[in-house]
């Protein structure tokens, strides 16, 4: 018998609906935005510029404060704050404002990404995308949903994909490049958005049919793979191994083009 996070659940979504409220709030009215460097999950490291704003940081507050509020002993992995040990065998892993750039541009690709993991796998996930008033849910074998209804992957093959390539490519270009050289013959079409909550959410409700991210964080993507693998997808690392929130990249996947995609990128 599998077990219940429902309670828990409902605090995540608790969580995230306040997050929505202040990014809706605070949306064009962005108080200080500064930089921070940030490391590629790349073979070969690559420091990078990451823009932070006051609202990433107030949001994140909010959610932490839902969350501690019911479970104390949990420990938290967020974006801003980073690691919050709490000793229990749960851990909250948060990233208040997916798509920082896009929001900071007035863009409305970003997102709220809420997970839970239990015992070393990602059990819950929540991702809210407040511009377009989207709240996606998943608990582990119980499938994924979008303001309550069911989500499914899409059926369509590799020659009819839209295919999303949402990597730095300033980090490391040339690798990046390639792979995307070697698919951009294979697919229909390419696009690339800045927020990974907004490209998972895209293929578990059948929009795009898979997208390759080399540079994810545990924070960017934990709780939008089960989404996705919860609509019936598929997600591996980029070799094709089972998934966790600490992959150094990840495909993810309708599924039915998933081997195809492996098999044109042929990552070591």
């Amino acid at each position: 018998m599998l077990d219940s996070y429902e309670d828990m659940k409902d605090v995540a979504i608790a969580a995230a609906r306040q997050a929505t409220i202040i990014l809706m709030e605070r949306f064009g009215n962005i108080r200080r935005i500064a930089s921070k460097m940030a490391q590629t999950s790349l073979p070969v490291g690559h420091a990078y510029k990451e823009l932070v704003t006051d609202v990433d940081l107030q949001v994140e507050g909010e959610i932490i404060t839902v969350i501690r509020e019911e479970y104390p002993d949990h420990s938290i992995l967020s974006e801003e704050q980073g690691y919050l040990y709490g000793g229990s065998e749960y851990k909250w892993i948060i990233d208040p404002l997916d798509g920082t750039h896009n929001y900071a541009r007035k863009l409305p690709m970003f997102g709220v990404s809420i997970a839970l993991e239990h015992r070393g796998k990602i059990v819950l996930g929540v991702v809210s995308l407040p511009y377009f008033d989207e709240l996606y849910t998943a608990e582990i074998g119980k499938g994924a949903y979008c303001n309550g209804e069911k989500l499914h992957v899409s059926k369509i093959g590799l020659s009819g994909s839209l295919m999303i390539y949402d990597t730095k490519l300033r980090v490391n270009k040339e690798p990046m490049i390639g792979y995307l050289n070697d698919l951009v013959h294979e697919v229909f079409i390419i696009r690339m958005y800045g927020c990974a909550t907004w490209d998972l959410s895209l293929i578990a409700k059948g929009q795009a049919e898979f997208t390759v991210d080399f540079t994810s964080k545990p924070w960017d993507m934990a709780a939008g793979a089960l989404i996705v693998e919860e609509a019936g997808g598929k997600v591996t690392d980029l070799q094709g191994n089972t998934w966790n929130a600490y992959s150094k990249g990840y495909i993810a996947s309708n599924g039915k083009v998933h081997e195809e995609v492996l098999g044109v990128m042929k990552l070591d």
